[in-house]
């Protein structure tokens, strides 16, 4: 599968959620509750929104750090979405902690 295709599926929220559950990753579903409370979203439309949020604000070291991950996969579906979640919540948190760091306008990288 072409990574366009894999972030065009993730975009919808059952086929974000139904990927999520199919890593088995208990703990990573649990940073996954826990990072999408806050925000008042469900499980599926946060994990959507954190492929969005990458697609839109990871830098170039991100971007490459994704490309290794897949590389070095024998699921490089899982290892996306991992990859992209991880990024999603530790950005998420960064911004919960520093609301303007999220901020264009307040010189940060994104996310107002």
């Amino acid at each position: 599968m072409l990574l366009g295709s894999l972030m065009h599926q993730l975009q919808d929220e059952a086929a974000s959620f139904d990927a999520l559950l199919s890593l088995g990753d208990i703990l990573l579903i649990a940073e996954v509750e826990a990072a999408r409370a806050p925000h008042d979203e469900q499980v599926g439309e946060y994990v959507a929104g954190a492929v969005k949020r990458f697609a839109i604000m990871a830098h170039d070291e991100d971007w490459l750090r994704l490309m290794t991950a897949l590389e070095n996969s024998d699921q490089p579906v899982a290892a996306c979405l991992k990859a992209m979640l991880h990024w999603s919540i530790a950005h998420d948190t960064k911004v919960s902690m520093h609301p303007a760091a999220g901020c264009l306008r307040a010189g940060g990288d994104g996310g107002c």
